[in-house]
């Protein structure tokens, strides 16, 4: 891998999502306004907003990111921008850490703003640190960035980029814990939550929002959510030599 083609190749997606102001808002805007919705939704009951807001702090950055992530690289794909770079002296680390560079650029501003408005303007209470769900927000990110770029060599179109979100994070989203908790579930599908990385990221959330300090479990949950979203990109890099139809 080559730090200046790696750098490279983050501006060019960085300057390419700069003159698209709708994925911009997609990924920015979004997540505060859902958060804010849901502010009012438990207007109410501040503790039920207290509880599902920190969970859904880590969930919003995931499924924009995987959205906006697999479309984007897939978009690359089907131009044949893709087939074009790779016939360049452009290493698939290159390419692949050059993306997630770029996303991972955008998902930490978006964090940032998600988790600070939750915090200084919708008065989320939690027992930990503002900063340990800022931390846990930006690996959820992450993953859902390096989900996308491993879910897009899958799919021929845009339209079918979308249509793998609600097969790969909605089945996540039922058994993750936010619901119903996980050992409340049949023991199959209690099994079946413990094998997915969105199930982590409920629980680091929870983790912060019930102690004061960094736990075990806490560790754990985000070294399994940086895990997977390793994982994630090896699997990426290995699709990047398909060609495109």
């Amino acid at each position: 891998m080559n730090p200046a083609r790696t750098l490279a190749t983050a501006r060019r997606v960085l300057r390419q999502l700069s003159h698209d102001p709708r994925t911009i808002a997609l990924m920015l805007v979004v997540p505060c306004v859902l958060l804010t919705l849901l502010k009012y939704v438990f207007d109410a009951d501040p503790r039920s907003f207290d509880s599902a807001g920190a969970s859904l702090l880590g969930i919003f950055p995931l499924v924009t990111m995987f959205l906006v992530t697999s479309i984007a690289t897939l978009r690359e794909r089907t131009s044949g921008t893709l087939e074009r770079l790779l016939s360049m002296p452009l290493g698939r680390a290159d390419l692949l850490v050059g993306y997630a560079l770029a996303f991972g650029a955008v998902a930490v501003v978006q964090a940032a703003l998600a988790t600070g408005l939750t915090f200084l303007a919708l008065g989320l209470n939690v027992a930990g640190s503002a900063w340990l769900l800022l931390v846990v927000a930006l690996a959820d990110a992450f993953l859902g960035t390096a989900l996308g770029l491993f879910i897009s060599a899958f799919a021929a179109s845009e339209f079918q980029a979308v249509q793998f979100l609600p097969a790969v994070l909605l089945p996540q989203l039922l058994l993750c814990g936010l619901f119903v908790p996980r050992g409340d579930m049949q023991p199959v599908l209690s099994g079946v939550s413990d094998a997915l990385p969105m199930s982590y990221a409920v629980d680091g959330m929870s983790q912060v929002s019930h102690h004061t300090g960094v736990t075990g479990d806490f560790v754990r949950d985000l070294a399994v959510v940086a895990g997977c979203a390793l994982l994630a990109l090896a699997l990426g890099a290995a699709t990047l030599r398909r060609r495109t139809a």
